[in-house]
């Protein structure tokens, strides 16, 4: 039990903490070796390279955010079935899951590969990158089965309050990551293709260290019986999954307009989008470290009844989101032009106007940190009540946001505009999801009361 941590007992402030501080370093961890990974395809081999692993940023975000919203939408549930003490549930929702996950992971992989080229075509990708970006995102897209399996069993073990585990399978990870990026894009020069390897082959080895760590907990027992389909089960895990999944579908589809408008301008332009990107990357780390924190709070306490440490939970979460926020907001203003240059060499041709592009775009970005360190956090606090679907009416106005700043920027033909895209999409998610969270509040409350008459 020692590898799991229950959240329905103790200081909320300091068990959310505790269970965020892991899950911080894991995903820090994860960025800054997807940060390396494009600093040895940036540098090593130039910056229409870079533009061209860039140009799939958002195609693949849509898949990897659809992939993690429904593993999340599970691991919710085996939340709840943890904090009640039922594992026999705990159990089902693990086979079920497995199940599911397969299935939708072979259904990605060949409508993704399909599209891939239809997509990057509409998004206007420059022709001196196109190329090099269909390589990348095929290759990606056929490793779909690793990335999902990859996030399910890591859903799973933070649902049930194991941050450790995943933060030792980033380390290995990361360290065999970027071994294997110097292997395949320097020394055998395979480029982009190389580092797409190396990162599937990464997450397949890190995939099975949590599995296997899953395996070794006593409370669960996965034989053959656990595997038999359960309608009901799939049903409900379906039905809070699949909004989620749905919801950071639209975010990354929505992502897409904004690449598109990005392309326009002209590969220059769009490698300094993408070191942007790749930072950024790391800045919002943090507020998804948090957020899963503060989800596995909620839902274990929603399992087990708990409303009012549910309450004591949403308050610290607060207080933590804002002071992070504060952190990240001031650390980036002071080194952004450091950031940017782990990925762009200022001696290489057109370097300098991408670099002022990256800059503008972070020092905007690290501007409107707090947005989003309260758009990430509340929206897993409303999904950790119990309610998904709130969660994604709010991912549907970000994206929403996103693709109505992206069109005005192509027709108005102003990059200005298309630097405050990511602000002004998170502000009319926010909104929403704030006022759901109260709204959902009070049906917790009344649902609670009435049980209790």
């Amino acid at each position: 039990m020692s590898k799991t941590k229950d959240m329905t007992a103790g200081n909320p402030t300091r068990l959310i903490l505790a269970f965020a501080f892991p899950l911080i370093l894991t995903n820090l961890g994860q960025q800054l070796y997807m940060i390396v990974d494009s600093a040895i395809v940036g540098r090593g081999v130039g910056v229409k390279a870079l533009a061209a692993v860039g140009a799939t940023d958002w195609i693949y975000w849509m898949l990897l955010w659809a992939v993690q919203g429904l593993t999340q939408g599970f691991a919710i549930y085996a939340a709840q079935y943890f904090g009640r003490k039922d594992y026999d549930g705990l159990n089902k929702v693990i086979a079920m899951s497995t199940l599911l996950c397969a299935f939708f992971g072979i259904l990605f992989t060949i409508l993704c590969l399909a599209a891939c080229r239809p997509i990057l075509t509409l998004m206007k990708t420059p022709s001196d990158i196109y190329d090099g970006a269909v390589t990348y995102l095929t290759t990606m897209i056929a490793g779909t089965l690793i990335v999902i399996g990859y996030n399910m069993v890591s859903a799973i073990l933070r649902a049930l309050g194991n941050g450790r585990t995943p933060l030792i399978a980033m380390c290995i990870s990361a360290a065999l990551n970027i071994l294997l990026d110097l292997l395949f894009v320097l020394y055998f020069k395979m480029g982009i293709i190389g580092a797409a390897f190396a990162t599937l082959i990464s997450q397949l080895v890190s995939f099975i260290y949590c599995f296997s760590e899953i395996r070794k907990l006593p409370y669960v027992h996965l034989d053959r019986s656990r595997f038999k389909l359960d309608p009901a089960m799939i049903s409900v895990l379906c039905r809070f999954g699949l909004p989620l999944a749905l919801q950071n579908f639209l975010i990354g589809a929505s992502g897409i307009m904004y690449q598109a408008a990005a392309n326009v301008q002209g590969s220059v332009f769009v490698a300094g989008v993408t070191a942007n990107n790749k930072v950024f990357g790391l800045l919002e780390s943090s507020s998804l470290s948090l957020g899963a924190a503060a989800n596995t709070f909620t839902a274990q306490n929603y399992g087990a009844g708990n409303i009012k440490r549910m309450e004591a939970g949403v308050r610290s979460s607060l207080k933590i989101l804002i002071l992070l926020a504060l952190a990240v907001t001031t650390f980036v203003l002071l080194t952004r032009e450091y950031l940017l240059q782990i990925f762009i060499d200022p001696a290489e041709t057109d370097a300098e106007l991408a670099l002022q592009i990256g800059k503008n775009l972070l020092t905007i970005i690290a501007c409107g940190m707090i947005i989003l360190y309260l758009l990430n956090v509340f929206r897993c606090i409303v999904q950790g009540f119990g309610n998904s679907v709130y969660s994604m009416v709010s991912g549907i106005l970000e994206a929403a946001a996103r693709v109505v700043v992206a069109k005005l920027a192509m027709v108005s033909a102003s990059t200005k505009l298309l630097l405050f895209t990511e602000p002004l999409s998170w502000t009319a998610g926010v909104i929403f999801i704030i006022c759901a969270f109260f709204v959902v509040r009070k049906r917790v409350y009344a649902a609670h009361d009435k049980g209790n008459a």
